[in-house]
């Protein structure tokens, strides 16, 4: 799949795609993106286990072939729509996170084209900072923050790349 970024497009996230991740599993150091097994995510309504937040917030990215390739969060902030997102495992590494974000991207300004467009990522993910960069985001800021494991550094990347809209 290297080679000719594919042309992702984004649309509502439905539970079918929300049971699917929870199923995805990457490989160490990469698993602790790992989600909970989805009835207890749906039990314990977090996170696109919650209806609500998961029309409001989530989406799914698809290729041209409409298969899953991963997810984004738009999580509304003051001025600001911080995205989470989660590259579907067996597609990382494959040299299309750039068309991938890039896709998301597009769909932050869509949403709400006056706020600024940031997110956070830890500090060791260096394949994916690499991915941020070229995708137009730059680093902001370096803090530590609460994690499932402890406090752990990351850095907030906020987006000052071109906002053209990328054809298909």
């Amino acid at each position: 799949m290297k080679g000719t970024p594919v042309p992702f497009h984004v649309v509502p996230m439905e539970e079918a795609h929300a049971e699917l991740i929870c199923g995805w599993q990457y490989d160490p150091p990469y698993n602790i993106y790992s989600w909970l097994p989805w009835e207890q995510m749906k039990a314990l309504e977090v996170e696109f286990g919650d209806a609500q937040l998961r029309q409001e917030q989530y989406a799914i990215v698809l290729d041209p072939q409409e298969q899953i390739c991963g997810f984004a969060q738009y999580f509304p902030l003051q001025g600001v729509t911080r995205i989470g997102l989660g590259m579907h495992p067996e597609m990382c590494g494959q040299g299309q996170g750039a068309a991938f974000v890039a896709a998301i991207v597009q769909e932050a300004i869509r949403r709400n084209s006056s706020n600024e467009i940031d997110l956070e990522v830890l500090t060791w993910n260096h394949r994916a900072i690499r991915v941020y960069e070229k995708s137009g985001f730059i680093i902001h800021d370096t803090y530590e923050r609460q994690t499932p494991t402890g406090l752990k550094p990351f850095h907030c990347m906020v987006y000052e790349g071109p906002r053209t809209c990328m054809n298909n």
